[in-house]
This record gives C-alpha cells, structure tokens and sequence, in this order.
C-alpha cells in the first residue's frame, strides 16, 4: 500500500510543478488575450464598424498616437527587435508604434472575424428597447383641442 500512496503524492507534486510552469508561460500573455477576447466578444462592430466609416477612425487614429506619445514617454523601449533572424534597432517610439499598431490590426481582425460570422453564435447584440413617447394633446391636456386654449396655439377657433 506504502508504494501507492508514494506514486500517488508523486503524481501530485508532479501535476503541481505542471500547472506552475503552464501559468508562467501562460500569464504574461494573459493582457494580450483579453484584448482579443474584448474586441471579438464585447464590441458590436456592425455599429463600430458604421461609425469609423462616417469619420471615427480619425478619432482611433488619434488615440493610438497618443497611446504612442504617452508610452514612450513613460517606459523606455529596448531598442532592438529579432526579426527572421536579424537585429533591427529602432528608437523608442518607432517601437511603441509597431506595438500599439499590432494592437490596432488585432483588434481590427477581431471586428472581421465578428462580421465574418464566425462567432455569430456567441456575439448577440440585443439592441434596447425604446419606449415610445407620446405627444397626444387629449391626453396631455385632458380634452379637445379647444379645452382651456385660446387662439395663442392655434387650436382655437377661426375668426
């Protein structure tokens, strides 16, 4: 019985150091996935998409630019990227742009996705319902037209 609870506390220790090594590699791109997550399942992009083609995206545009001046200026970038196998070096806010607008194509491939239909089964956007106000003078002024009006609106009668 002794060699069973051994491999059974083995087993256990083994599937602890398992779960720590996966959350080390899986929380540092944990912000990375609720952006993507956000922008394929909370934003309505047939709305979205209606208000950047009538001059939103200059307002996006702006955004990202200051996102850009405001995360340059507070962290300071490496200066180097590996790309294929070369070292490019790139000024801080040249990096911060390549960032910010990698974060821009991704939340853009989110809303094509969303459009697409391919998570038309989990992107319902219930439009809310708009109570319809009314502008009946009966019932606002409890009677005719010509109860308690003179001829100052108009309803009273023609002379």
């Amino acid at each position: 019985m002794e060699p069973l609870l051994k491999a059974i506390a083995e087993f256990g220790s083994s599937l602890w150091d398992l779960s720590v090594a996966l959350l080390a590699v899986l929380v540092p791109w944990t912000p990375l996935a609720a952006w993507i997550v956000f922008w394929l399942f909370a934003v309505n992009w047939v709305k979205l998409r209606e208000t950047l083609a009538k001059g939103g995206w200059v307002g996006l545009v702006l955004i990202g630019a200051i996102m850009v001046l405001v995360w340059g200026n507070i962290a300071s970038g490496s200066g180097s990227f590996s790309f294929f196998g070369r070292q490019l070096n790139v000024g801080n806010f040249v990096e911060k742009t390549v960032y910010v607008s990698g974060l821009f194509v991704i939340m853009l491939l989110a809303g094509a996705l969303q459009l697409s239909g391919f998570c038309a089964g989990c992107c319902r956007f219930d439009e809310p319902v708009k109570i319809a106000e009314t502008h009946d003078h009966h019932s606002v002024h409890g009677g005719g037209h010509d109860a308690g009006h003179g001829d100052s609106h108009g309803h009273g009668a023609h002379h």
